[in-house]
């Protein structure tokens, strides 16, 4: 039996640089050589694209950030590169590698152009240029089937202030909050402020709203503490969203797989060191702790997962998301937080746990997403393209 070749894209343009490569070092590791042919494509932090011979192979985010400024094109013996480009176009072919080497002549420096092709790709980008659809829009051009949600629904999903607006229409409940955009940021800080101060209670949550792994997201207690928050977040994006804090809130997470009929796992609850759940509970600090399943009741359960699959669907979501949520302890309700279309796939991330969990190992996970990307394209191959 011919074994599928699959494209891992990790890396990217964006400050979840370092997840995407924990992420790519477990997925790598966990395709069964048996069935794939792995191709290994790292995108750098400035956007160039490279076949790597020497793929991430730590499984832990302390690891792998040690090495985030090294450089990522292989190399061998010789001394030559393999840079990679990706033709957004149909072909039967959908990757050039450009093979250069010292030896120059009167044009400049040798190069060997040589074309693979690929059945499958397994995007592991987090973040932009990767999560938002940029990635997914590049997949499309090409025509080549690509694991996890669609232009639309990856950017839908990224932007959480857009999300919360689709949530809203959908009566899916999600905390009060407002969103502060660069230009009236710059142009009227003070007045931002009071309008945030008059609207919403105190606690705030401060977060990029394009933008994941808890990255750039800060708690305020006071206007100062706001003020601070916002320019923290505005260095990660142009539009920043300031939530209401739910009181003594639980953390808990669900796993969607599928396309039209989604499956959902147990739920999980996230038990953070810190104040809440960021960047460093998510990956540097092993002493975080996660309980699966949650301690619910049978009825809050179905209620929770229910209200997983009407986010996935409202997104348009397909393949994978996990879906996050908040509970207030006194009035035991759910908020609706995000919905992740590349959810973190490292040794400590929640997605493979909470499959892991409900019966599905990871190895048998991954089969499935691969399967349900290839039935996706196979049913798009039907759609008209033209009207002759």
């Amino acid at each position: 039996m011919k074994r599928l070749r699959v494209g891992v894209i990790y890396g990217g343009r964006s400050s979840e640089h370092e997840v995407s490569l924990a992420s790519a070092a477990a997925v790598l590791t966990q395709l069964d050589p048996k069935q794939y042919e792995v191709i290994p494509i790292c995108i750098q932090q400035d956007g160039r694209w490279s076949l790597a011979d020497k793929p991430p192979s730590a499984l832990s985010e302390i690891e792998l950030s040690a090495r985030a400024n090294s450089p990522a094109l292989s190399s061998n013996k010789s001394g030559e590169s393999r840079e990679v480009h990706f033709l957004a176009y149909p072909a039967e072919s959908q990757i050039m590698t450009i093979h250069s080497d010292s030896e120059r002549t009167h044009e400049g420096i040798r190069a060997f152009v040589s074309e693979l092709c690929l059945d499958i790709v397994f995007p592991v980008v987090h973040g932009p240029f990767g999560e938002d659809g940029t990635l997914q829009g590049l997949l499309e051009l090409a025509n080549v089937p690509y694991v996890g949600t669609g232009v639309l629904g990856s950017a839908v999903a990224m932007d959480k202030a857009v999300a919360k607006i689709l949530f809203a229409s959908n009566d899916l409940p999600t905390v009060k909050h407002l969103v502060v955009r660069a230009g009236r940021w710059n142009t009227a800080r003070n007045a931002v402020l009071e309008e945030i101060s008059n609207l919403l209670t105190y606690p705030l949550f401060v977060k990029p709203a394009n933008l994941g792994s808890s990255i750039g997201i800060s708690k305020a207690a006071d206007r100062p503490q706001l003020e601070q928050a916002i320019e923290i977040a505005r260095q990660f994006d142009l539009k920043v969203l300031v939530e209401e804090a739910v009181p003594d809130a639980r953390e808990l997470e669900i796993a969607v797989l599928g396309n039209e009929e989604p499956e959902v796992s147990a739920p999980g609850e996230v038990l953070p060191t810190g104040e809440f759940y960021d960047y460093e509970s998510k990956y540097l600090d092993d002493r975080t702790d996660y309980v699966i399943p949650a301690k619910l009741t049978s009825k809050q359960t179905s209620t929770l997962q229910a209200m997983a699959i009407e986010a996935f669907q409202v997104v348009e979501a397909s393949g994978m998301a996990r879906v996050d949520f908040l509970m207030a302890q006194e009035t035991e309700r759910f908020y609706l937080n995000e919905v992740n279309t590349i959810p973190g796939f490292t040794a400590v991330s929640m997605y493979a746990k909470l499959w892991q969990a409900s019966g599905l190992g990871y190895p048998e996970l991954l089969d499935r997403l691969i399967n349900l990307a290839l039935e996706r394209h196979k049913e798009k191959q039907l759609l008209r393209t033209s009207l002759t």
